[in-house]
């Protein structure tokens, strides 16, 4: 269970006073509901807490028990996600639409380079779209696995340029970010991985990128370019899968959010 699952079910638990049933957390709106079906529950309420603290997933289902407790009822799957979304402003359409196909983009090149699992993609965060991801244990440490790796962090931006043709800032702006992270990787392997175009074989730790890319024209060049091959080859893989990707856009854009199996519905069926 994911650490949102975790927190909306613990908070949900009753606290005792005037309880009868020691095992009332959230309810699923169904009459009958197994193990399966709440654990199923729980996901999709994770997925739609993706890009909130445990402090407001808290805050959301205290107030939705006090609603439930107000109208004397069980507290329901439905009460817990109003109150996710309640906290959080519409999204333009073109704005939705934008985001639904960066994070498609990330998705679709994710999975099509076997990097991992994919637990659940959302464009209902309160700071914008997300992703969900999971890394393969073992995975070789090698050039080539860097590289789709760095092509998986610029899938969003590759997407908005095939659909939109523009870019937003939406990939860079902060230091978790995706260029963000991408450049730390390119630089990585440029100087401390023994990948160099220049000195392979020097380890030459950095402690700030911005001050050594700043100052170093040429490693700017070399780093550079790994993105720009890795932006290249997103766009080919998401060309290549264009069906899954159109189709996983849509479903994004009306659901707002999906969790893994939802994705992977969609990726598996047009793959």
């Amino acid at each position: 269970m994911s650490r949102a699952a975790e927190t909306i079910h613990a908070a949900g638990e009753p606290d005792g006073a005037g309880s009868t049933n020691t095992n009332q957390g959230v309810r699923d709106p169904r009459p009958y509901c197994d193990d399966e079906s709440v654990a199923q529950a729980l996901l999709r309420l994770a997925t739609r807490a993706m890009g909130l603290t445990g402090a407001d997933i808290e805050r959301v289902v205290r107030e939705a028990r006090l609603k439930a407790r107000r109208e004397k009822r069980r507290l329901t799957y439905g009460d817990i996600e109003a109150g996710i979304r309640g906290h959080r402003p519409p999204v333009p359409y073109d704005v939705r639409w934008r985001l639904a196909i960066h994070e498609a983009g990330h998705a679709v090149v994710h999975h099509a380079l076997r990097l991992g699992s994919i637990k659940g993609l959302t464009i209902d965060a309160k700071d914008g779209g997300h992703n969900a991801v999971t890394f393969a244990t073992g995975a070789p440490d090698t050039v080539e696995w860097y590289g789709r790796l760095l092509a998986m962090l610029l899938a969003g931006r590759a997407a908005e340029l095939i659909v939109l043709k523009t870019v937003s800032a939406g990939s860079g702006g902060a230091e978790q970010s995706d260029l963000a992270r991408a450049t730390r990787i390119a630089l990585d392997m440029e100087q401390v991985l023994g990948f160099g175009g220049r000195y392979p074989l020097l380890y030459l730790e950095h402690k700030d990128p911005t001050a050594i890319l700043s100052r170093d024209a040429d490693l700017a060049k070399r780093v550079h370019e790994r993105l720009e091959f890795a932006q290249a080859r997103a766009t080919e893989v998401i060309f290549e899968h264009r069906a899954a990707f159109d189709r996983l856009v849509r479903a994004l854009f009306d659901a707002q959010a999906l969790d893994g199996d939802a994705v992977m519905d969609i990726l598996a069926s047009t793959s």
